[in-house]
């Protein structure tokens, strides 16, 4: 059964202390990962707040036979938050999104096309963020 007032507390923000957890709660947390219950645990970075002014969704046009390949390779860029796949669209001919975070939007334009040359796929647009309206994390229970 699944431990729901745990996952609802792991769903809140947590105190900045040294040992935000009572004893014996990460083995807890190891063992709802092992088992399928939970994917990942961790923190979630307010980039605004930390300086990361420059943020754009960038769209690959990448060859379908290789999606998953590149995918996995721009996800482990520590500037690209999340990537997905996506279908196409008439007119709109990208099929790979990554968010992804810079202190500048200089800077951000490089790490950009760092990526793209270090996968090899120079088909790509960057849409830039104006203003952020809502984030936040699911909350299951």
């Amino acid at each position: 059964m699944i431990d729901k007032q745990l996952i609802r507390e792991l769903q809140a923000d947590l105190p900045v202390e040294p040992r935000p957890f009572k004893a014996g709660l990460i083995e807890k947390i190891r063992e709802l990962q092992q088992t399928g219950v939970i994917r990942k645990f961790g923190a979630i970075l307010k980039h605004q707040k930390a300086g990361f002014a420059a943020n754009a969704m960038v769209v690959f046009n990448v060859p379908d036979e290789s999606v998953g390949v590149i995918g996995e390779k721009i996800a482990g860029f520590k500037e690209v938050s999340h990537c997905y796949e996506r279908p196409r669209f008439p007119g709109f001919n990208y099929n790979l999104y990554a968010m992804t975070h810079g202190k500048t939007s200089e800077e951000l334009e490089s790490s950009v096309r760092r990526i793209a040359d270090a996968v090899g796929i120079n088909d790509y647009q960057m849409l830039w963020s104006k203003k952020e309206y809502k984030k936040a994390s699911p909350k299951y229970f």
